[in-house]
């Protein structure tokens, strides 16, 4: 049935009642009528007075054709007659009209004015079909079996007839507003800007959108219809989102930087909603392990396979390769040749899921990939140069307008540098980054807090890790915001930043040199918030990866704070990883060594942590024996439970933890003055090929990374 359509619309902005779908059974024919007439006259009050900006004349039709039915239901209602078998059939099929009726009617009132537009053909119909089917229920409803009075059988007899010839109406001036509509996007797309007096006729004068904050409720209607997007439904996804980047550009075009939305943004946080506007930072998605790069630990864009069979991203097996590694960074195996095989199942499986989370996943950058499943998502010419038109004003009110105005110019930069690489590369190529960097010093919170959010936003673009990194003062300022920030969410941005710059490996050392970086992540890690404690252990984990930065890390506390970690829900793995990697250099062992409660919570780890925290536990364990020296080996090996928990590791542990578990026992064994025994098992099978010269450098693409994503990271 044609209304399904307006059923599965409206069901994303508010689900109808079950009455919508079943006739009632159990009324008796005074009930029904009684029931009937009731709906009838809610509808009538509820619509009849209504101002309707789009579909007039249908939904006042629509109306008048109820009016005719609460005649009929009143005149039944105060004769007491009894109703044929038939008229009851009737009835109850037109409480299904009715209740339809109102859905449609709800969903004209509740949509936006741009929705209505677009859908202006889609919802004509689908008024049509309720005139056919109020045609079908008079041309078999019994009248001449009803007694009723001359007047009312005229009335129903002209609306009878008129049902009969009435044809589908398109509203002339409606489309014409649509189409109108659309030649705003193709000036976009052919490279041009629309003019800015049509804009102001066509949204102030026409569609009545007089202020910022009604373009903002269109703006975000707009958005919880792609979020919502079931596929069948026109336009698709890609025209959405040129019509979002449009509406978005004459909000700041025709209506500036209000003085009430400056106020607002003085101390005062708006709660939003809509696809855009749902916070990176606001909660953390756990990416399936299977999903991110061994490597990189980031989802993976473009998964491919390698000879030994293990899938990595492109980009990151490419630099290993090129870095003149010729085995498998995850087994160490050799590889039997370069040749990488796109994973299209796996791509196919993250496409997916990212689409169920809402979050936007970045194609790849190689013209040489496959990248059919992501042409949806693709934005159009005419996205992108609105985008890049409205960049154009918020950085220039970003430079020139007053404080007020910065801060809501910083907070809508901070919204649209989440929706893509292309926004983002052209915020920073239109100057953002410099007047970003002086609202991080800013007095006001919210200023700053938008700031640093902003900045993390555009530092998911890697080009622009580089604008970031040579701003002069730019890292200095991004790490007193993490010491002194403000608010807390200030704060944990401005660890999430420097965990998205410490992706590169040049970088590294100058974050974790700058002067108060790692004490502040440190800190963060002590005593932040659970995201807090996310964030700071990523960025530690990151630096830690760095074989320069160890002295550093010891230096700040910062393996104090990954020991302490350890007995933390959601930080421990990384923590677990972080210390493994420390360790690896002398000073990193020793100062691991020194920590009491080290070797008990990495054993607590392999007792009742995850798979992955017990592989990462082991190999922790593992890495302080073989730089720890004879004493710190010792330590470790007079741990009460550490026998049994490395033989239930040996049959019950992933691969990986397996083969780090019989590692571990084979130091043991060779330690003289303490052999272990495992109920008769040797070590010396199929796991136990590790030798103790080998590093396993391999160990930091094992770490279970929970990436913070906000559509689009933050």
């Amino acid at each position: 049935m044609a209304s399904a359509a307006i059923v599965s619309s409206l069901r994303r902005r508010r689900s109808p009642s079950l009455e919508a779908f079943l006739a009632p059974v159990d009324l008796n024919e005074v009930a029904l009528v009684r029931t009937l007439l009731t709906i009838s006259m809610d509808l009538i009050l509820s619509f009849s007075d209504r101002p309707w900006p789009f579909q007039r004349k249908n939904s006042r039709s629509l109306i008048r054709k109820i009016e005719v039915f609460l005649v009929l239901l009143e005149f039944l209602r105060d004769s007491n007659s009894t109703l044929p078998s038939a008229a009851v059939l009737c009835f109850k099929e037109l409480y299904l009209l009715l209740y339809r009726s109102k859905i449609l009617l709800d969903y004209c009132v509740q949509s936006s004015k741009l929705w209505l537009l677009l859908q202006n053909q889609s919802i004509s119909g689908h008024f049509h079909d309720l005139n056919q089917e109020i045609s079908t229920l008079l041309d078999v409803f019994p009248m001449k079996e009803l007694e009723l009075s001359e007047d009312i059988r005229e009335q129903l007899e002209l609306l009878q007839k008129q049902v009969r010839r009435g044809k589908l109406f398109i509203d002339k001036n409606d489309e014409g507003l649509r189409l109108r509509l659309f030649s705003f996007l193709d000036d976009f797309g052919s490279g041009g800007i629309p003019d800015p007096v049509e804009l102001q006729l066509f949204f102030v004068d026409r569609l009545e959108i007089r202020d910022a904050k009604s373009c903002r409720a269109e703006i975000e209607f707009l958005e919880e219809q792609i979020y919502g997007h079931e596929g069948d439904v026109e336009p698709n996804v890609a025209v959405l989102n040129g019509l979002v980047a449009l509406t978005r550009y004459c909000r700041f075009l025709l209506f500036g930087f209000e003085d009430s939305e400056v106020e607002m943004s003085i101390g005062i946080k708006m709660p939003r909603k809509g696809l855009i506007t749902q916070e990176i930072g606001d909660t953390f998605i756990t990416v399936p392990q299977d999903f991110c790069c061994p490597i990189s630990w980031d989802v993976m864009r473009d998964p491919v396979i390698i000879s030994t069979g293990q899938t990595y991203d492109r980009t990151s097996i490419l630099r290993w390769m090129e870095e003149g590694h010729c085995s498998c960074p995850k087994t160490g195996q050799m590889l039997a040749h370069p040749r990488l095989v796109p994973n299209r199942a796996l791509r196919n499986l993250i496409t997916q899921w990212c689409t169920a989370y809402g979050i936007n996943l970045d194609p790849p950058d190689s013209p040489d990939n496959a990248v059919e499943i992501f042409a949806a998502a693709l934005p159009t010419k005419a996205t992108i140069e609105a985008n890049k038109a409205t960049a154009a004003l918020l950085v220039h009110q970003l430079a020139n307008g007053s404080q007020g105005a910065k801060t809501v110019a910083a907070r809508e930069i901070r919204l649209l540098a989440k929706t893509g690489k292309e926004n983002r590369a052209y915020i920073a190529e239109a100057g953002a980054i410099p007047h970003l960097l002086r609202l991080l010093s800013s007095p006001n919170s919210v200023a700053q807090e938008n700031s640093v959010t902003a900045m993390l936003n555009l530092s998911i673009h890697d080009k622009n890790k580089s604008r970031i990194m040579d701003e002069e003062g730019c890292l200095g300022l991004i790490v007193k915001v993490l010491i002194f920030g403000h608010t807390t969410e200030a704060r944990e941005n401005a660890a999430a930043t420097l965990f998205s710059l410490s992706s590169v490996h040049d970088y590294k050392k100058r974050i974790a040199d700058e002067c108060g970086a790692v004490e502040a992540l440190a800190g963060l890690l002590r005593d932040g918030t659970p995201r807090g404690r996310k964030d700071a252990v990523t960025a530690l984990f990151n630096l830690s990866t760095h074989t320069d930065n160890c002295a550093r890390m010891v230096e700040a506390g910062a393996v104090t704070a990954l020991v302490g970690a350890l007995g933390t829900e959601g930080v421990a793995e990384e923590a677990a990883g972080a210390l493994a990697l420390i360790v690896r250099r002398p000073i990193g062992a020793e100062a691991v060594g020194k920590e009491e409660t080290a070797v008990a919570g990495l054993l607590g780890m392999m007792r009742c942590g995850t798979p992955r925290g017990k592989e990462n536990a082991v190999a922790a364990l593992l890495e302080l024996c073989r730089s720890g020296g004879t004493a710190t080996t010792e330590r470790v090996l007079k741990a009460p439970a550490l026998a049994g928990l490395l033989q239930t590791l040996l049959f019950t542990g992933t691969k990986r933890a397996r083969r780090k578990a019989a590692s571990l026992a084979r130091v043991f064994q060779r330690c003289e003055n303490a052999p272990l025994h495992f109920g008769g098992l040797g070590v010396g099978y199929a796991f136990a090929r590790n030798s103790t010269t080998n590093t396993d450098a391999s160990f930091s693409s094992e770490v279970s990374m929970q990436m913070p994503i906000s559509v689009p990271v933050l």
